[in-house]
């Protein structure tokens, strides 16, 4: 089970500690280590290295466009942080969360590839306890990452706290992880949405090859957003 030794498992459920441990160990499943950040004699830029197993699949000069740094959470954690410059003429920044069992270094291609087909820029993070972050992967340290995440972000990008963008909820019906009511939930609660894309037959690591999720994510940038710009000048 989540390649959990006998050891293990007998811990976790012989002598439960709490609910919300048990939850933790089967949530959250992080890699060892794809990358490392190396900061250097100023303490204010640091430099990406990938290692092999990040399966980095373009040239350096996708790379260079890269940029990483560090952050603290309400929690004490310090956690990677990674804004990718995929168009020079992108307007927009999509906060991206990542599944549970990747770190940056896994998922720096993709979002080199996602944006400049989508026209937009990536903002990521790595969870407490993942890749070069400090701390434990917990759904309280998780709270605290993405409000640190998404702090991080509006104070690097000036213009993005006067900006209202809609909602786009992606989700895989069939989602074996991530239940599909989680996503219907999440698209009920939104303040702003728009039309929602629930991708019949999706899983949770598969709703990526689905070609309506390139579609509907180019006319979610190329419209949707387009549109609200508009209304609010």
């Amino acid at each position: 089970m989540n390649n959990l030794s006998f050891s293990e498992l007998c811990c976790l459920f012989c002598c439960p500690p709490c609910p919300g441990k048990i939850a933790s160990k089967l949530a959250f499943l992080p890699p060892d280590p794809t990358y490392t950040l190396m900061c250097d004699e100023s303490g204010s830029r640091w430099t990406l290295h990938l290692s092999e197993r990040a399966d980095w699949q373009y040239s350096s000069r996708e790379k260079d466009a890269i940029e990483c740094f560090m952050t603290r959470t309400s929690k004490g954690n310090r956690i990677a942080c990674m804004f990718v410059r995929c168009s020079p003429n992108a307007k927009y920044t999509l906060l991206f969360s990542h599944g549970n069992a990747v770190d940056l270094g896994q998922m720096s291609s993709f979002y080199i590839g996602l944006g400049s087909r989508i026209n937009c820029n990536i903002f990521s993070y790595d969870y407490s306890g993942y890749g070069a972050s400090s701390g434990k992967p917990t759904e309280k340290n998780l709270y605290a990452d993405i409000e640190a995440a998404w702090l991080a972000l509006r104070t690097s990008i000036d213009k993005i706290s006067k900006i209202t963008s809609p909602v786009l909820i992606i989700h895989g019906t069939e989602d074996e992880v991530i239940d599909f009511s989680h996503g219907l939930a999440l698209f009920e609660r939104c303040q702003r949405p728009v039309e929602p894309l629930w991708v019949e037959g999706a899983g949770h690591n598969d709703v990526e090859l689905y070609g309506q999720y390139l579609e509907r994510l180019k006319q979610f940038v190329s419209q949707e957003l387009v549109q609200k710009h508009k209304e609010g000048k």
